[in-house]
C-alpha cells in the first residue's frame, strides 16, 4: 500500500493571494468617487440653467471618474494611477473649457409697455422711478386721482408727477388731455417736474402746450430709450419750469 503524498497548498494558491493594500486603495478611490460624483451632480444640477459651460464639465468629470473606475476593477491599472489619472482628466477639460470663449449672454427682450393693462403700466413705470433712485413713489392712480398716476421723489429732491396713457401705437394724447393734466399738476399736486408718459405719441399741439407749461412728454420710444437704460427724463426737465401765469 503506497503513502499518498499531500501537496502543499501556499505555493499552488500564491496568484490568488489577498493584497490588502491595493483592496484598501481601491475602496478609498471608490467612497471618493462616489461623494465627488454626488456633489458634483448636486452642482451640476444647481448651476446647469445659470452656467452651463460649469455643467458640462461636472458631466465630462463624472463620466471620466466612471471610466477609470471600470478600468480599475478590470485590473488594468492600481487604484493610486487611476486617481491620478482621474485628477489629470478633470484638470483637461476644466483649462479646455476656461480656454473656450464664453457664450454671449441671450440679450433682454424688451419690455412691450402697449400690451399692459392701464395698472399694470402704472406699476411698470414707478418701478422704473425706483430703478433710478426715487424715493418714496406711490402709486395713486384710480378714480379722482385729479391726472395723477405715480407721485415722486426724484434722487435731487424735486417732487415727481407722473400721467400715464396706456394707448395703441397709432393713438396720440391730445393737447386737451395735457390741458387737464397741466391745470392740476402744480396747482393740486405740488410738482416740481411734471411728466406725461404714453405708450402712443403726442399731437403737435400737445408738445406745444406742454413746451409752454414746462411738462416733460415721454412718448413710446423714449420710454424704451430710458426702460433700456437711458436717462431718466426728468433730467432733461432740471432746468425746465413752468409758465407763470
Amino acid at each position: 500500500m503506497g503513502t499518498r503524498i499531500r501537496r502543499s497548498a501556499g505555493k499552488s494558491g500564491r496568484g490568488s493571494e489577498f493584497d490588502v493594500r491595493r483592496t484598501a486603495l481601491g475602496f478609498l478611490f471608490l467612497a471618493l468617487l462616489v461623494c465627488g460624483a454626488g456633489l458634483v451632480l448636486r452642482t451640476a444640477l444647481e448651476g446647469a440653467e445659470r452656467h452651463p459651460v460649469i455643467a458640462a464639465v461636472s458631466a465630462v468629470v463624472l463620466v471620466a471618474g466612471g471610466v477609470t473606475l471600470l478600468r480599475v476593477r478590470r485590473g488594468r491599472r492600481t487604484a493610486a494611477e487611476a486617481a491620478a489619472a482621474a485628477v489629470e482628466t478633470a484638470y483637461e477639460v476644466v483649462d479646455a473649457a476656461l480656454e473656450e470663449p464664453a457664450a454671449d449672454p441671450e440679450p433682454a427682450r424688451p419690455v412691450d409697455y402697449a400690451a399692459m393693462d392701464p395698472y399694470a403700466f402704472e406699476e411698470a413705470v414707478a418701478a422704473l422711478c425706483r430703478r433710478e433712485g426715487c424715493r418714496d413713489v406711490e402709486v395713486v392712480g384710480g378714480a379722482g386721482d385729479l391726472g395723477a398716476d405715480v407721485i415722486a421723489g426724484a434722487p435731487d429732491g424735486r417732487r415727481l408727477v407722473v400721467q400715464c396713457k396706456r394707448y395703441t401705437s397709432d393713438n396720440k394724447v391730445g393737447s386737451q388731455e395735457l390741458q387737464r393734466f397741466g391745470g392740476t399738476c402744480y396747482a393740486v399736486h405740488g410738482a416740481d417736474t411734471a411728466i406725461v408718459v404714453t405708450t402712443g405719441t403726442f399731437t403737435e399741439p400737445a408738445l406745444e402746450y406742454a413746451e409752454q407749461c414746462g411738462i416733460v412728454c415721454v412718448a413710446l420710444d423714449e420710454l424704451t430709450a430710458w426702460s433700456e437704460g437711458g436717462a431718466p427724463p426728468w433730467y432733461a426737465s432740471a432746468s425746465v419750469q413752468p409758465a407763470e401765469g
